[in-house]
């Protein structure tokens, strides 16, 4: 039985929001998920922002370490 304290490397358990890789599309785009469910597709930090807003998280702060796992950069990596 897997249990998520046995790997303590996967971030993923312990972010709120997950902000996925590029997707090389017109418009480039990066999926999020908040608590584990996919929410949309962002094109900018807005987009992150507005998602967390409807999810009851209107006050994180997205560049602050812990609150969001960023796969693929970081807050301003919205291209390829």
């Amino acid at each position: 039985m897997s249990d998520s304290s046995t790997h303590p490397h996967d971030d993923s358990h312990h972010a709120h929001v997950v902000v996925h890789p590029v997707v090389d599309a017109t418009p480039p785009f990066r999926r999020v998920d908040i608590l584990g469910v996919q929410v949309g597709k962002a094109h900018s930090l807005r987009d992150v922002a507005e998602f967390c807003r409807r999810a009851g998280l209107a006050d994180l702060d997205l560049e602050a370490p812990g609150n969001v796992l960023w796969i693929g950069g970081d807050a301003h990596t919205w291209a390829l």
